[in-house]
């Protein structure tokens, strides 16, 4: 497994996408040869054109898309092998249709009829026989590596299920250790055993072939074997906080588990002025483009809204942004006019009745939010970042959350990390999962990171997920 922005990836996954990134190349590239077999002097004159190479290209981002918007990728336990194949060949359905809609626009994309019939044919054919070919290969890869939890506590069955949840990562918890004989007696947890006391680790781990070692103790005081972790360390077995293994594996920062000092240690949280501009030069960009391409699709709504319920099309809520500072928002309106006539802010809920029913469709797939483009190039939002808040839920927030305010140490976002992993929020547990979200994302913020939220977020948008 490797990581990518600090997220555990299983080395199986980015197997699969280069494989079949080159299985569909491969299919186009024997498509002509099946397609000219018979003249040889149009198929090398086919294949030296540069504008091969481009429709080729077209063809493969077009697949690759599909199969990611279609969890093609996605070999966590909760899908089989029968499964994943049917999503490939809906992803592979998808993206044929797509294809024609893209050469119906513009017909010089076109590789050919009878070399894109040919090709489509065998991209199918070779993805769902390569995926049958490297699962029989992945049975004998190299052994998982086998995982020894240091606590029983809830932060150990955090782990425990987290680690079975993603068994693509090759990880196989070998058990549990607990701290002292004077623990409960426990001869398993979660469906693995407890293979001993803190004390006899060495030997514990010695039995058990461990490789690695998570340490999960809610309260390390006078319980950590730190000369026994030293030795193992030292060694070479490795040896992890389980607060930054969550944080990999999640893909958020479990606040429950992480201590101040751990803010102040991690690696992390680093932006330099550099990065800061950089983001500010794509949030423009991205922003510019995307509200010209909408200004179509936005006139048409504020149009529809009028039409369908009394009350403005537009309307402005102050939401609080960088470092504190207040902003009005802009957005499309969704809901009943008088939606708040007694003046006090509610969180939305799922099916809320205050939304009317156009509402419904543009917050589904977030068309309320495309005048935030605005608030964007104006300078009070970023394109990604943590979604803001109304000052009346910030003040109760602050108070009920753990370093809530920390997540405005940068500009808020139209999409961000939280957004793109968790559903809309409507309650104070939510809210505290979906900043754990933004934590994580402040520790990594990358311009890479951003595009990749971005790609997510189309995704997300295409298909409504979340929305509420």
């Amino acid at each position: 497994m490797v990581r990518i922005f600090s997220q555990y990836v299983s080395i199986r996954s980015l197997l699969l996408v280069v494989t079949e990134s080159l299985l569909i190349v491969l299919s186009l590239l024997l498509a002509v040869r099946l397609r000219f077999w018979n003249s040889p002097y149009e198929l090398e004159l086919y294949l030296s054109l540069p504008e091969f190479a481009m429709k080729t290209a077209l063809v493969l981002a077009v697949c690759q898309i599909c199969f990611y918007c279609n969890d093609v990728y996605d070999l966590t336990s909760g899908s089989g092998s029968l499964e994943r194949i049917l999503r490939l060949g809906e992803a592979l359905g998808a993206a044929s249709l797509l294809l024609g809609f893209l050469y119906f626009l513009a017909p010089d994309l076109l590789l050919g009829r009878g070399v894109i019939l040919i090709g489509m044919s065998l991209v199918t054919a070779f993805a769902i026989l390569g995926r049958r070919v490297l699962d029989r290969i992945w049975q004998f890869r190299s052994p998982a590596q086998r995982v020894i939890v240091l606590g029983t506590g809830d932060m150990a069955l955090e782990v425990a299920r987290e680690l079975k949840r993603r068994d693509d990562l090759g990880m196989h918890l070998a058990g549990f250790i607990s701290s002292s004989p004077s623990d409960p007696k426990q001869e398993s947890l979660y469906g693995f055993p407890v293979l001993g006391f803190a004390a006899d680790l060495e030997s514990i781990a010695r039995t058990a072939k461990a490789s690695r070692i998570i340490v999960a103790f809610e309260d390390r005081r006078n319980v950590l074997p730190t000369r026994e972790l030293v030795t193992l360390r030292v060694r070479g077995m490795r040896v992890d906080e389980a607060s930054t293994l969550l944080s990999s594996l999640t893909g958020r920062i479990p606040l429950k588990s992480v201590s101040p000092s751990w803010f102040v240690f991690t690696d992390g949280f680093r932006r330099s002025r550099v990065t800061e501009l950089l983001k500010r030069v794509l949030d423009l960009v991205v922003s510019t483009i995307g509200l010209v391409l909408a200004l179509p699709l936005m006139a048409i709504t504020a149009l529809a809204i009028r039409l369908d319920s009394k009350g403005p099309a537009l309307y402005r809520q102050t939401r609080v942004g960088r470092m504190g500072r207040t902003f009005e928002v802009l957005k499309f309106r969704s809901m009943r006019a008088d939606a708040e006539q007694n003046g006090v802010a509610q969180w939305a809920q799922k099916d809320d009745t205050r939304t009317t029913r156009l509402g419904k469709f543009l917050r589904k797939y977030r068309v309320d939010e495309l005048p935030q483009f605005i608030n964007v190039i104006r300078g009070e939002m970023s394109f990604v970042g943590p979604r803001p808040e109304r000052p009346t839920f910030v003040d109760d927030l602050r108070e009920k959350v753990p370093y809530y305010d920390e997540r405005h140490s940068v500009r808020p976002g139209i999409t961000g990390w939280a957004q793109v992993q968790y559903s809309y929020g409507a309650s104070i547990e939510d809210a505290y999962r979906k900043l754990e979200y933004d934590l994580f994302y402040l520790k990594n913020m990358s311009l890479t990171f951003d595009l990749a939220i971005i790609l997510k977020t189309v995704r997300i948008v295409t298909t409504g997920f979340g929305g509420r």
